[in-house]
């Protein structure tokens, strides 16, 4: 099964700092550390988590979290060490590597969407000892003169990864989505922070794995600095445009890549009443099929304490009725849960909705892969 890659360099990649339908990876990995301090391995720290998990734009070298300096960051956050420490400050990471990384990730996703004055001036620090940034914040530094300042005099790149393209360069639906024909999976949630991405992720490997052609469109910042080849941080989109760009990167990977499969990353909660960008997910995407991930044990919806997470059951029907496509599978989120405890909820959801029920990190990834071969008996598996 071939496939036709279009790689962007580095230098079109830290020029166009909006990127939609673009290859976001040079040939070789570049090193950076990640600064996640106080958050790591909690919802605000997700982009940070993601980059341990998977990588493929960067060489993670370390992690800044001094409440968890001394420890193994893969060890921390799934229980598997992975080399990668966690220091507690720039100047301690700084030291235990061979030389001064060439990124400082900012990893964290706080509901404030700023930067404190403390993380300010780190970011400054950083961009003086020759570190280029990458920032998914709405609060774009290539705007800001004193960030502007300290990178051009130490010949240093500002990446804000949230940054839309020029309006006059954005799209609107054009329903050319109706010619990419081949099985469109679309990874949704029952709310933010569940691990939608990890989910769209692992099933896009596993199904290159099983031989087939398969591409993953991010839809958020952390996707697009994780390396996803085609993707848009759509919560920075002019919701008129949502749709429309979304549409113009599946149609894009698609001409380019002739998959096999296309696997989208989906954002919040069709359900949630703080997000709308689910909606715009869907109807971008026009999804053939819809794997949906829930987090049995959480009781409130992500950030609130006013908004009982929805009824699974209830969800799925939401989902069905305004996507048109059905929902193949249900991946679990882990957290609270104990092997036994993961076991009878699988048991219990599969008896209830009647569909295939995993859990990613405990059990064997075959169930994951089969929902869509399973669905999709014309995909031709190696």
């Amino acid at each position: 099964m071939s496939s036709t890659t279009r790689k962007m360099t580095t230098s079109q990649y830290l020029q166009g700092a909006s990127l939609p339908q673009s290859n976001l990876f040079p040939q070789q990995r570049e090193t950076a550390i990640v600064y996640c301090e106080g958050y790591f391995g909690e919802n605000t720290g997700k982009t940070a988590n993601g980059l341990i998990r998977e990588s493929n734009r960067f060489h993670i070298m370390s992690i800044i979290d001094s409440t968890k300096a001394g420890q193994d960051s893969g060890l921390y956050l799934n229980g598997i060490e992975n080399g990668i420490p966690i220091c507690s400050s720039l100047s301690q990471a700084i030291s235990i590597s061979e030389c001064i990384p060439e990124y400082f990730i900012y990893g964290l996703a706080p509901d404030s969407g700023h930067l404190t004055l403390i993380e300010r001036q780190l970011i400054h620090k950083a961009m003086r000892l020759g570190m280029n940034i990458v920032i998914g914040l709405h609060e774009f530094l290539n705007e800001d003169p004193e960030f502007v300042e300290t990178a051009k005099k130490h010949h240093v790149k500002i990446v804000d990864i949230r940054k839309p393209r020029p309006t006059k360069d954005l799209k609107i639906f054009s329903n050319r989505i109706q010619n990419v024909h081949c099985p469109r999976i679309l990874v949704m949630g029952t709310d933010c922070a569940i691990g939608k991405r990890t989910t769209a992720l692992a099933l896009t490997r596993m199904l290159k794995n099983s031989g087939l052609n398969a591409v993953m469109i991010a839809t958020g910042q952390t996707g697009l600095i994780q390396g996803s080849s085609y993707g848009v941080a759509l919560d920075a989109v002019p919701s008129q445009y949502c749709v429309g760009e979304l549409e113009a990167v599946i149609v894009e990977a698609y001409e380019n890549e002739k998959p096999d499969v296309i696997v989208i990353e989906g954002q919040g909660a069709l359900s949630h009443p703080s997000f709308c960008t689910s909606a715009s997910i869907i109807r971008g995407s026009q999804p053939t099929a819809i794997i949906l991930q829930h987090s049995p044990m959480r009781v409130y919806l992500s950030g609130s304490e006013e908004y009982l997470m929805p009824e699974l059951g209830a969800e799925i029907d939401l989902i069905e009725h305004f996507s048109g496509a059905p929902v193949i599978g249900i991946t679990l989120n882990n957290t609270g849960m104990d092997e036994h405890s993961i076991r009878e909820t699988i048991f219990e959801y599969s008896n209830k909705y009647q569909v295939p029920v995993t859990e990613l990190f405990t059990l064997p990834n075959d169930v994951l892969v089969n929902m869509v071969l399973d669905r999709f008996p014309e995909l031709d598996v190696v």
